[in-house]
């Protein structure tokens, strides 16, 4: 594994300030993942067997209703570990979402033994697992928040800008955004018809063009 990605120990925040010995330690313990786009991560259902830390990709973790509908909970990017993971694997529990590879993911997954052994033996381990886990934590609680509370209106303009490439253009049906922020696919019709009369975006099948960013960031300042 060292021989194919180095030292993947300083790719990762926490596990950079580690002290060398346990750092060579996860690196013994440690192997390679790797999954293809659209592959799926975990499922519900599962109980996790290693903790997964990125090192290339996106992988997009959601729930689905009984009714099919689905909300994005959150994604996490490379340099990140999974927080539903992590509460799982301390629970003992079985994942009650589904993660799946958004891009070509490549990570570094630590078996859930080592996990147990490292968490109890390693004050520096424990340590790095609860800081990670509680930034990404709130990183979840104010995706609830926005669901329960927040103006359909200022989360569209948040996730249109946090989407769209370079050049202002993003590939997104209306159901696809509607799961993103999780509501009906109606709601995002009506709004983003509203941002087009504006001259906010210029939609088309499957794609949108943001016509004015400095709007749409303004609006989405309204948190």
């Amino acid at each position: 594994m060292q021989q194919a990605i180095g030292d993947w120990t300083e790719r990762f925040d926490g596990t950079r300030q580690l002290p060398r010995d346990l750092r060579d330690r996860l690196l013994r313990l440690a192997s390679l993942r790797r999954f293809k786009a659209g592959e799926t991560v975990f499922a519900p259902g599962r109980v996790p067997n290693s903790l997964l830390l990125l090192l290339e990709g996106t992988i997009r973790v959601f729930q689905t209703s009984d009714s099919g509908r689905e909300i994005v909970l959150y994604r996490v990017e490379a340099g990140q570990s999974c927080v539903l993971t992590t509460a799982c694997i301390l629970a003992e529990e079985a994942y009650s979402a589904e993660g799946v590879a958004e891009t070509d993911v490549v990570a570094v997954a630590l078996p859930r033994s080592a996990f147990d052994r490292l968490a109890a033996d390693s004050e520096a381990f424990r340590q790095f697992v609860f800081a990670a886990y509680s930034r990404r934590l709130l990183d979840l609680l104010r995706v609830v928040d926005d669901v329960a509370f927040g103006k359909i209106d200022v989360r569209l303009a948040a996730r249109l800008v946090a989407l769209a490439d370079a050049e202002g253009a993003l590939n997104a049906t209306h159901q696809q955004l509607a799961t993103e922020l999780g509501t009906a696919r109606e709601v995002i019709s009506r709004q983003l018809t509203e941002f087009q009369r504006r001259g906010w975006i210029e939609a088309a099948r499957g794609r949108i063009l943001l016509r004015d960013v400095p709007a749409l960031k303004a609006l989405a300042r309204q948190k």
